[in-house]
């Protein structure tokens, strides 16, 4: 029961052997300026767009990290509205996926930060304020969760793909006519609950990684 229910998220099967070939579609509808006039879907992007820059430059100053937290959050909203499409592999659900995403930008920050700015990223592994007692407890927890940023980023978003696209195949195999009255409804809403869990992962994800890039000077 339970190998048949994840085997939806293999990412190989017997018919066709490039599933992660998925991933190359936002390459492929990105670049959309070529085109010779202007449609809905454009104008709708780039007034997204705009609303996220001018949002994430709030939070951030450094107009690189916001950027690239923007392609980033394109990259996985698209994959996430692809993995609603029937035959169609959904790489966000893979933590490979998440982590080859999470671990690199996490590493740059890390990197960067402590090589220019190390006496700032020590001045962040101690709130102001904390009593003298408590001190090293407190630089060991901000140490540990400094730690486990990327982890929490990549286990957030693989899972709650996983497990919308549970729900979906186990409220799916009940094809029963008797009981389709109620379990359509129940189907659509949830289509429409993964679709809007596609855009808020995604941009939760961007968000997080803009809010990390604010603390290095």
């Amino acid at each position: 029961m339970m190998t048949s229910l994840f085997s939806s998220f293999d990412p190989t099967s017997f018919f066709l052997q490039l599933n992660w070939s998925i991933m190359v579609l936002p390459l492929i509808l990105l670049p959309m300026n070529f085109w010779l006039k202007k449609s809905r879907p454009i104008m709708i992007k780039k007034k997204f767009l705009n609303k996220m820059v001018n949002e994430f430059s709030n939070s951030s100053k450094h107009k690189e990290m916001m950027y690239l937290s923007l392609s980033i959050m394109m990259f996985i909203m698209i994959n996430n509205f692809m993995g609603l499409f029937p035959y169609i592999f959904t790489a966000t659900s893979h933590i490979s996926i998440s982590m080859s995403l999470s671990i690199p930008t996490w590493l740059m920050l890390m990197i960067y930060g402590w090589m220019k700015f190390s006496d700032s990223m020590f001045k962040h592994l101690l709130p102001i304020g904390t009593p003298s007692p408590i001190m090293p407890m407190m630089i060991i927890i901000e140490t540990t969760g400094n730690i486990i940023r990327p982890i929490s980023l990549s286990v957030r978003l693989t899972a709650n793909m996983i497990a919308g696209h549970l729900l979906m195949t186990l409220l799916g195999n009940m094809n029963s006519i008797k009981i389709m009255m109620f379990i359509l409804p129940i189907q659509i809403m949830l289509m429409l609950f993964e679709s809007a869990i596609s855009i808020i992962q995604s941009y939760v994800f961007a968000t997080l990684i803009n809010l990390y890039s604010s603390e290095i000077p």
